[in-house]
């Protein structure tokens, strides 16, 4: 048996894209088209001029010329902007769409999550989905009773297990699909960004399950924005830019050379639009920036030295209690810490309406080497509520210079954890005896 799963190659999509779309007919437009196309013609000759059917007719290429393999067992993440072919690639995968050129041989079982809901009929409960997917899998009755009461638990919804599905909420729709395409033992699991939905605890959920799957042996293409994600979960991570593969390696590697792809530093992130910034009917994010003390936005830090990362918000509304916060992450998906605004002159204070800016100063010799992702986040208190949250809204480096006053010393190897304090230590010489009489033994 070969120890390939899948194999691409030469994969291309085009699609036409503003061509304009015949519209369906029925036997009474055809009647009525006949009786008059002969007036409208006639009054086309007689004012001179000839209608034609306008439209655009430009295509645009998802993919081009995309060729890899993926071995059985692998969990591959699959990054890239919005528009690089992310998608279309795991559609080809899983069948939905044929390429334009070039061949794609899966070999196994494919499950698959493109979008909350894959597969699910809306009309059927979620206890008929689940048998239904499973048959799709191709898997018999008995296998999918052993694996029922595991996917209900996971999902959480056995309140709901015997409603139709078109009743359930997106969250809902969304833990069960996951539930069912995770529990059901396919040997290759597409999974397309459905991470970005629901609550924290979901996420860490969804996130542990697949990791469990990866370790189970079975292949697992995953596609996300979630860089913390795609390091923690993959050891593999292949970037697309514009419809083609620009890099393909060890995923912190990968997940590096994309946060650089931008001729923007990825240390400060603008949303100049009020309308598309993150926000509720409070408070907007503008801009979240990674800064030395003295101000400059800077991609990388120096592990012995401080900065800064700050968020800059408009409040919206005057009189409400608000409570900036950051998440610091590791590129193994690790939280490091997480940090709220307890300035006094703000704490548990109402806020006017206007402009703010928020910081948190990082000390030297605090974080470990390595990529940092920063996730930016501000509610309302009184009652606690979510303004906006943005995940990894930034990512800068910490970088290390071996020097003798830093926390490794003269030390050149490699030291574990999340952070990297310079702690102080004292030696204490007793005398040499003791290690005489040691050697006397």
């Amino acid at each position: 048996m070969s120890d390939i799963a899948i194999r691409l190659e030469n994969i291309s999509k085009q699609y036409r894209i503003g061509k304009r779309q015949k519209k369906y007919r029925t036997l009474r437009d055809v009647l009525t088209e006949a009786a008059v196309a002969p007036l409208r013609r006639a009054g086309e000759l007689l004012s001179g001029r000839t209608v034609e059917a306008t439209g655009l007719n430009e295509t645009i290429w998802a993919l081009k010329d995309v060729s890899f393999e993926v071995k059985r067992g692998e969990v591959v993440g699959v990054i890239g902007r919005n528009g690089a072919g992310k998608s279309t690639l795991l559609k080809i995968l899983a069948r939905i769409t044929e390429p334009t050129s070039g061949y794609a041989e899966v070999h196994g079982r494919v499950g698959s999550l493109l979008e909350v809901g894959t597969g699910f009929h809306r009309e059927l409960t979620g206890r008929e989905n689940i048998y239904l997917s499973g048959a799709i899998l191709g898997m018999k009755q008995t296998e999918i009773d052993r694996k029922f009461d595991e996917i209900v638990e996971f999902s959480g919804v056995e309140k709901f297990i015997d409603t139709p599905v078109k009743h359930y909420s997106s969250g809902m729709y969304l833990r069960l699909a996951f539930a069912v395409a995770a529990h059901l033992e396919p040997e290759i699991l597409l999974v397309d960004e459905v991470l970005a939905v629901g609550d924290d605890r979901f996420q860490k959920k969804c996130l542990n399950k697949m990791e469990d799957i990866g370790q189970q042996g079975r292949t697992v293409i995953f596609v996300s924005h979630n860089m913390p994600a795609i390091t923690r979960l993959c050891e593999r991570a292949i970037l697309l830019e514009e419809g083609q593969v620009i890099a393909d390696g060890p995923a912190h590697q990968v997940v590096e050379t994309y946060l650089t792809l931008d001729t923007s530093t990825t240390a400060m992130r603008e949303w100049p639009d009020p309308e598309t910034a993150p926000g509720g009917e409070v408070a907007r994010l503008r801009a979240v920036r990674v800064c030395a003390e003295d101000g400059r936005v800077v991609e990388s830090v120096d592990i012995h030295e401080p900065f800064k990362v700050e968020m800059e918000y408009d409040v919206l509304k005057s009189g409400y209690v608000l409570l900036p916060h950051f998440y610091f992450w590791n590129q193994a998906g690790i939280c490091i810490f997480g940090t709220l605004d307890i300035d006094p002159e703000w704490k548990g204070k109402p806020r006017p309406a206007g402009r703010y800016i928020s910081s948190v100063h990082i000390p030297g010799n605090f974080l470990s080497d390595g990529m940092i992702f920063v996730n930016a986040a501000l509610i309302t208190q009184g009652p606690t509520i979510l303004q906006f949250w943005e995940r990894s809204a930034v990512a800068f480096q910490v970088v290390e210079s071996f020097s003798d006053d830093g926390a490794r010393g003269d030390f050149a190897g490699q030291i574990g954890g999340v952070v990297r304090p310079l702690l102080e230590w004292d030696t204490e010489f007793k005398s040499d005896v003791g290690g005489r009489e040691w050697l006397k033994r």
